[in-house]
């Protein structure tokens, strides 16, 4: 009975101590998930933390400009790790994550002046238009060309700004056939059809991308052309499918982007009169652009045209010429060049004009379309009665 009662004795005891051992041993599971779940919370939040933080610039208030150079085929997550080095973006894993997602990743090759104040949206999309080809200097003069100038015009701000470069020079460098072939062959694509252009005044004219380029004593004057006419085509390389698939040429896209960058101001009155040049040319009329005119004779905005002025033979006077300008009477923007890309030409409009004098319930500035031509002439006389 003895040893049958120790027995029995032992048994509850072992029981016991199983079950003290499995409720210690589920403690400590427990415990263990509760850590490992701060731990997943936790994680997640610095996490977050961190990929926030790492959406907005780097250095909101800096004006610290920084060179950076994307090779040739860099993928995104190699342009956000050069990014990061360069301390433009606080993590090349974030903004290669968030362009991706964003679906802003079509990065061009070249050299690029960033700022870490810039935020990952403003960095991805300079990326995606294109840099320079040659290193940008950061200090020294900088030239300026404006959207809708001609290279009249840019020689004066070439001279004006830069102390390298005197407006002779640069004139006499737009008439160098020998450096413009030079061009030609490196961005055949841009100059194809303007190299086969009759007739221009400068072939260059529309090739010279409107933006602020820096020069230093080193930058020789070919230098600092070659680097607009390689950012006017980093701009158009997502383009050149586009204006194939349009039946233009290059050269033809430019002319007609060159009279809409004078002509309108809004995107959408751009493409209606980009359909409007478009649709004349499809009917055999004239351009009637006063834009041109005043490219052919030589004239700026603020002077008056007269009758020999709108009578002059120049093939650049499309007053009297039909078809397209021999070349572009200006260099425009890329909206304006978007504008023959994206052309409204379905309503079949081949009249406009700009509202001068508020009436009839239109505000001033407001641009109209026509297919009536006496429609158009009646309202011009009530609604731009200087006829501007």
């Amino acid at each position: 009975m003895n040893n049958n009662s120790n027995d029995s004795n032992q048994s509850r005891r072992r029981r016991t101590d199983n079950s003290h051992a499995n409720k210690n041993s589920h403690q400590i599971i427990k415990w263990v998930i509760s850590i490992l779940a701060v731990v997943i919370i936790i994680t997640t939040f610095m996490g977050y933390r961190y990929y926030s933080s790492s959406l907005k610039p780097l250095n909101p208030q800096s004006n610290k400009q920084i060179e950076v150079n994307i090779p040739i085929g860099s993928t995104a997550r190699e342009v956000g790790s050069i990014l990061e080095k360069k301390q433009v973006v606080k993590s090349g894993a974030v903004f290669n994550y968030y362009t991706k997602k964003q679906k802003l990743n079509n990065f061009q090759a070249g050299y690029y002046v960033l700022k870490p104040s810039m935020t990952l949206k403003q960095i991805a999309t300079k990326l995606e238009k294109g840099g320079a080809a040659e290193p940008i200097a950061l200090n020294g003069p900088r030239i300026l060309i404006k959207e809708g100038e001609n290279i009249d015009q840019i020689a004066n701000s070439i001279a004006k700004d830069s102390k390298y470069f005197t407006k002779k020079d640069f004139l006499k460098l737009m008439k160098d056939e020998s450096f413009i072939k030079q061009l030609a062959k490196k961005y055949p694509k841009l100059l194809g059809s303007a190299m086969d252009a009759q007739g221009v005044r400068y072939r260059l004219e529309g090739y010279l991308f409107p933006a602020n380029y820096s020069v230093s004593k080193d930058t020789s004057l070919k230098d600092v052309v070659t680097q607009m006419v390689a950012k006017e085509d980093a701009v158009l390389q997502p383009y050149y499918g586009k204006i194939k698939e349009k039946g233009l040429t290059v050269q033809q896209t430019l002319s007609i982007a060159s009279l809409v960058e004078m002509e309108g101001s809004k995107a959408s009155d751009r493409t209606k009169i980009a359909g409007v040049f478009l649709n004349r040319i499809k009917q055999g009329e004239t351009l009637g652009s006063d834009v041109s005119t005043r490219y052919a004779v030589k004239k700026s905005a603020t002077e008056n045209l007269t009758a020999s002025d709108l009578a002059n033979p120049s093939p650049y006077n499309t007053r009297v010429s039909t078809g397209y300008m021999p070349g572009p009477v200006d260099n425009p923007g890329e909206n304006s060049i978007l504008s023959v890309i994206n052309a409204d030409t379905k309503d079949g409009y081949l009249y406009f004009f700009a509202v001068t004098k508020k009436t009839g319930g239109h505000k001033v500035g407001d641009v109209l379309f026509y297919k009536d031509f006496d429609k158009f002439n009646n309202d011009v006389a009530k609604y731009n009665p200087e006829g501007k």
